[in-house]
């Protein structure tokens, strides 16, 4: 199981706490802090690390499930995902993305533009 000192959360953040440890693992799955296959702590474990509330990190690792970057194995636990399927994940997400830019006539500057708007936020 991985250790998860080099998580931080700055609870005077404007941006949410799950958000802010889902962004800080997807960096460390793309840095190869997180190898494919790492196992991570459980919810419960991983909230008292942090002292944070369990329904948080639930958050997080759905968030972070729904992306294709981390799979539950049901009673083994939570793991990084291999890297295919979050590949998959993204090139399935992007091609939604175009989809839906095309249907409203709009072009790829202006999805480009949607893009930047949502990483700003």
């Amino acid at each position: 199981m991985e250790s998860v000192e080099w998580l931080q959360v700055d609870a005077s953040s404007t941006v949410p706490i799950f958000e802010q440890l889902r962004t800080q693992v997807v960096a460390a799955v793309r840095d190869g802090r997180l190898a494919p296959g790492t196992r991570l702590p459980t919810v419960r474990d991983l909230a008292g690390r942090l002292d944070l509330a369990v329904n948080t990190v639930a958050r997080t690792y759905r968030e972070l499930e729904s992306a294709g970057v981390v799979e539950t194995r049901g009673r083994k636990g939570s793991f990084v995902a291999r890297p295919d399927a979050a590949d998959a994940t993204m090139a399935a997400a992007a091609q939604a993305f175009v989809a839906a830019t095309r249907s409203v006539g709009l072009g790829r500057d202006d999805a480009v533009a949607y893009l930047d708007a949502a990483f700003a936020d």
